[in-house]
């Protein structure tokens, strides 16, 4: 019988491997296992030893991340290792429990040599990793469950100024391409600042990735948005956010989001997007006053295309914690605007039917947006059947309150 927990597996590798590793990490919690990454596990304050260790012996798997530079590195196969393989010898002959794991071609040290390994950089490495993984779930009872709940940031109740001087708005997009009838538009979209007073809420630390979409479009069995082979994000990109989705589509997936999870997932409101964009004090850019190019994927990093969510963390990332909240891609939020002009938002009781005759806000700028474009207040809107390349979206939800807790 099958418990009611996902199969554990341990990610034993070396720094110099992160990259690669945490590719691995967000393939395996998005296709339904408990995988244990220190970026994304280990806490400040706690003591290094000790969490591993614990960790290690918890693990169904241990999986061992082998390039040509780690098995160089006496102290990774002395010290990383030893802990699993200690863990190890323990285990019935015969047990999958740890798989070395080459992310590239290298030699298999001996210590873990008894073990057969596979190749993730060959095309069928993932499923036959995935393969032992599901006997080894097998033979310890575990469950998997084809879906990643989204990293979070808790927002803190109070206000903070939304919108943007005139002066603000003018000096930035002058700049760029002087004082033309095109950008007074967009700054009187933004205008004027005011205080905005919001409750705590939480909102994604990042957009929805391809591989977080990836587990919805399984489960419901919908259209895949265009690039995909059915239910296949495109080569590469499953850390990338999902784009060429509607606000439909967006809204369909926080409802499958919450029936998974029973937290009241949602699209953020405007004004949730932009306090956590910018925190109270009304910056124009997460980070702060000044643009720089090498904090977000913006037309000025010259990209040309979507990137890594968290690429430009943390350097990049607003006070919260919040990442790719300018450039990369626009993103949905749940307000919507009259088509006729008039820029008094609205939001829908139940993010369920579109309002009609209306346009929904994006936010956020895109990789083919400059700096002019991609300002935490600078905002536009669609109609809600519109899909791009360069159209995604972030969830949040409001924390349950109970009218009469006693």
């Amino acid at each position: 019988m099958k418990e009611n927990r996902k199969l554990k597996v341990f990610l034993c590798h070396s720094k110099d491997d992160k990259t690669k590793v945490r590719e691995l990490y967000q393939r395996l919690v998005a296709d339904g296992y408990d995988a244990w990454f220190d970026e994304e596990k280990l806490m400040p304050g706690k003591e290094w030893d000790l969490e591993i260790r614990q960790a290690v012996r918890e693990s169904d798997v241990v999986v061992v991340c082998l390039s040509n530079g780690s098995v160089a590195k006496t102290g990774y196969v002395q010290k990383e290792i030893r802990f699993a393989l200690d863990i190890a010898d323990e285990q019935p002959e015969g047990a999958i429990y740890l798989v070395p794991a080459k992310l590239e071609e290298c030699q298999v040290p001996a210590r873990v040599s008894k073990w057969q390994w596979v190749s993730l950089f060959e095309s069928s490495g993932y499923e036959k990793l995935k393969l032992s993984l599901n006997l080894r779930a097998n033979t310890v009872g575990a469950s998997i469950s084809y879906f990643i709940e989204p990293q979070m940031a808790r927002i803190p109740e109070g206000k903070f100024l939304m919108g943007s001087t005139l002066l603000q708005a003018q000096t930035v997009l002058e700049e760029e391409s002087g004082n033309s009838e095109d950008w007074k538009e967009w700054i009187g979209w933004e205008q004027p600042q005011h205080i905005v007073e919001l409750s705590e809420y939480f909102i994604g630390k990042y957009p929805i990735t391809n591989r977080e979409y990836q587990a919805f479009l399984r489960d419901v069995k919908c259209s895949p948005p265009y690039g995909w082979n059915g239910d296949q994000f495109p080569t590469d990109k499953g850390s990338h956010p999902v784009v060429y989705v509607s606000w439909d589509n967006a809204v369909a997936y926080c409802k499958w989001l919450s029936g998974k999870t029973s937290k009241p997932y949602r699209l953020p409101t405007e004004a949730e997007w932009e306090k956590a964009a910018r925190s109270e004090d009304g910056r124009t850019y997460p980070w702060g006053n000044e643009f720089d190019p090498e904090k977000a994927n913006t037309d000025e990093a010259n990209i040309g295309g979507t990137s890594d969510v968290g690429k430009f963390s943390p350097q990049g990332d607003s006070p919260y914690g919040c990442a790719d909240m300018i450039g990369n891609v626009w993103e949905w939020c749940a307000d919507a605007v009259e088509k006729n002009g008039n820029k008094k938002r609205k939001v829908a009781d139940d993010q369920e039917t579109t309002l009609q005759n209306s346009l929904y806000v994006v936010r956020g700028g895109s990789f083919y947006r400059a700096k002019g474009i991609a300002r935490c207040a600078s905002r536009t809107a669609n109609l809600p059947h519109l899909v791009g390349e360069a159209k995604g979206f972030r969830v949040a939800f409001s924390p349950i309150r109970l009218e009469n807790p006693d």
